[in-house]
């Protein structure tokens, strides 16, 4: 029960009870005896959410589908597969990797976090640039609603009838009910990779650089920024040859036809060298391609080389204003005397801020949340957005009057109550509405407020 009162994020809450569910029925179980007795339910995946979407609201029911980990069918003609909510992102694409086929969305904790988390938070990942996040990879779902029917949203056929509701239940987090099998897009394997990692003696210069590819035409699969304290921390434990010299390093992958590759990479290294690049080194196999991507992927727990606590944002910002982001987000850090790594998605400015602290040092924790309240306000207010991937939930929850206006959260708040109107399904996240905040899953039916 202790396990389950808290995702990845700093936030904790309190399990009423854990249900490990293995099949459809057992989820419907569980959410009809929430809904009888009137107690907030949650799905939980493999709790690698960094936002406190799976936390739980005190006494809730967590249903967790770990144990429903199953392919369930797999059709490599049409480039679809059903899998159950509890299959890693990972182990999905090694499984099918002998058809050619992968499944393209790849948060870097896609070693770990599960299918159903990433429709919960519409994840994303380096190699969402070219082709799209999870919305663009869920062809349907089979759901259990807030009420304890079970329906499908969607279909396997391209264009299904009606209001797109499974457009609606992918990024809820969990807010509408909850996924027991996902049916995927798969993606035919490229034939043709080239990687590269690019030194900058500013970091100003490499996001640059990122605007450069774009305007030039050019939508590589993945464009990572690494800055030198994020370079310092992955080498100390990967010992990769990482340049910890460089202010910056962009990770820079093309995939496609040869010809298209050997095209794209030559015009990059072209652009590269007009912004100053110091170095390029192009991965020679995909064995070096591979820990290239280790390194980038790890980075989040390399951060525990520096200090044993993190704190970040997600937000998203225009490309053209990434550069000044950037440095306004160390300009905040210095002020309130804490260490910043910046490693994120340059390609879709994406941005991932860690926060890296000792959360026993008096009054740190509250420096860390100001800064990070701080530097979401910045983002938004140059038109960026508050959340790429990673989600609301608790963390930004309050947030969100920066982005949306009283009517726009109650046109969420309307959609919400259409799926889940007892706001029985993971209550309390996401919506700052005093109307779906509190106890109010608690109030008799019937009762006037």
């Amino acid at each position: 029960m202790r396990l389950y009162r808290r995702d990845a994020s700093n936030m904790t809450g309190r399990a009423g009870a854990v249900v490990f569910a293995e099949t459809t029925a057992d989820v419907q179980a569980a959410v009809r005896g929430a809904g009888r007795f009137g107690v907030p339910f949650l799905a939980r995946g493999s709790g690698t959410g960094l936002a406190g979407g799976a936390v739980p609201p005190d006494g809730a029911i967590v249903i967790s589908t770990s144990k429903m980990n199953r392919i369930v069918s797999v059709d490599a003609l049409n480039r679809q597969a059903w899998v159950e909510p509890g299959v890693l992102n990972l182990d999905l694409s090694r499984q099918i990797a002998h058809l050619g086929v992968h499944f393209a969305p790849d948060p870097s904790s896609q070693q770990t976090c599960s299918i159903g988390g990433n429709v919960a938070n519409n994840s994303g990942g380096p190699h969402c640039l070219a082709d799209g996040v999870t919305s663009a990879h869920v062809l349907a779902l089979e759901v259990v609603l807030p009420d304890g029917s079970i329906t499908v949203l969607g279909g396997e056929e391209p264009e299904p009838d009606g209001l797109d509701l499974r457009g609606a239940f992918v990024g809820s987090e969990g807010m509408f009910g909850v996924a027991t099998k996902v049916c995927v897009r798969l993606m035919q394997n490229p034939p043709d990779v080239a990687t590269m990692l690019m030194e900058f003696d500013s970091v100003a210069d490499g996001a640059q650089l990122v605007s450069d590819i774009i305007a030039d035409g050019i939508v590589p699969a993945a464009v990572e920024m690494m800055d030198r304290l994020c370079l310092v921390a992955v080498e100390a434990w990967l010992h990769a040859g990482l340049p910890t010299h460089a202010a910056a390093a962009l990770l820079i992958e093309c995939v496609g036809e040869s010809g298209q590759v050997a095209s794209d990479v030559d015009r990059i290294k072209q652009l590269a060298r007009e912004r100053g690049v110091a170095h390029v080194r192009t991965a020679a196999d995909d064995a070096e391609r591979a820990v290239l991507w280790k390194g980038r992927k790890g980075a989040f727990g390399a951060v525990a080389q520096i200090k044993p606590n993190y704190y970040l944002h997600d937000t998203v910002v225009p490309r053209s204003r990434l550069a000044e982001v950037i440095e306004k987000v160390y300009e905040i850090t210095e002020r309130y005397g804490i260490d910043v790594i910046n490693v994120f998605h340059a390609g879709d400015g994406n941005l991932h801020p860690l926060l890296v602290y000792d959360a026993r040092e008096e009054g740190m924790v509250d420096k860390v949340h100001a800064a990070g309240r701080e530097i979401v306000t910045f983002s938004v207010g140059v038109g960026g957005v508050l959340s790429g991937e990673h989600g609301i939930g608790l963390e930004k929850r309050d947030l969100m009057p920066l982005m949306f206006s009283e009517i726009d959260l109650s046109a969420q708040e309307s959609l919400r109550r259409a799926f889940d109107p007892k706001l029985i399904a993971n209550p309390d996240k996401v919506l700052p509405n005093p109307a779906t905040c509190g106890d109010l899953h608690a109030v008799p039916d019937g009762a006037w407020i």
